[in-house]
């Protein structure tokens, strides 16, 4: 069996020419369109995932209750005065809840 091996670089030459004709043109494409937004005189912004998810946070956070002025007045007089008595295991479980919610 015979191979004929006189033609095989004009072919790769001839691929190799192409490819590089190819990127030119995409190249050129992608200069003109670059161009093109610049001179259209318009801006362009994009909104990431996490800023719209912190954006839905925050506007939560704001239309939470509201807050109780009457009770905090009250918790700030007991604290003073030596009335406030924290239940140590009622605090643990609030505070293994919380961590738990957290995860």
């Amino acid at each position: 069996m015979a191979i004929n091996i006189n033609n095989l670089n004009s072919n790769n030459t001839q691929v190799n020419q192409n490819k590089q004709t190819q990127v030119k043109e995409q190249l050129t494409q992608s200069t003109t369109s670059n161009s093109q937004l610049k001179t259209s005189g318009q801006d362009v912004v994009s909104i990431t995932p996490q800023a719209k998810q912190l954006n839905e946070l925050q506007k939560k956070a704001s239309d939470g209750p509201a807050v109780d002025q009457k009770k905090i007045d009250e918790l700030k007089k007991a604290i003073s005065a030596g009335d406030y008595k924290i239940d140590p295991e009622k605090l643990a479980a609030s505070l293994a809840k919380f961590e738990f919610n957290l995860i």
